[in-house]
């Protein structure tokens, strides 16, 4: 007979996320709910630890498994891309406006990937400026300056 035996990581990961979620759902519940048609202020935030909470029990019933996976290398790369290319386009979107501030972060962490190539992080950003343009001004008729004033227009 196998003795139980639990993976400690995953197991204080799954028990904080449980544990953090309950607290923010019983936060959110002082507030108003609503329904799923007329949300209150309370409903998106009663969701999201709802959401904590399951993803938290998946964590936790996983660190039970008998055999462990190991912990792969860390993603330099990505961590130093990604990140920074995000703090980008929070210091330039008023300065640069919205299509040069998310044509450049989209193509700064597109080199996250080793496989990106110049060619393919230029039209990627571009589908990905021109999709964001057409859905936030255009379908949401979001208020933004297209172009910042940095840029003369």
């Amino acid at each position: 007979m196998k003795s139980i035996e639990f993976d400690k990581t995953n197991a204080v990961c799954g028990a904080l996320f449980v544990g953090i979620g309950l607290f923010f759902g019983f936060e959110s519940l002082n507030l108003e709910l609503g329904t799923a048609f007329r949300m209150g202020p309370g409903y998106f935030p009663f969701l999201l630890a709802c959401a904590l909470v399951l993803l938290g029990g998946i964590i936790l019933f996983q660190a039970f498994r008998v055999e462990h996976e190991g912990i792969g290398p860390i993603a330099w790369r990505g961590l130093l891309l990604i990140l920074p290319s995000a703090i980008f386009f929070g210091l330039t979107i008023r300065g640069l406006g919205f299509v040069p501030s998310l044509f450049l972060t989209a193509f700064i962490a597109s080199f996250a990937s080793s496989r990106m190539t110049p060619i393919l992080a230029i039209l990627l950003s571009a589908g990905l400026t021109v999709f964001s343009v057409l859905v936030f001004e255009y379908g949401l008729g979001l208020p933004f300056r297209t172009f910042g004033p940095w840029l003369g227009f």
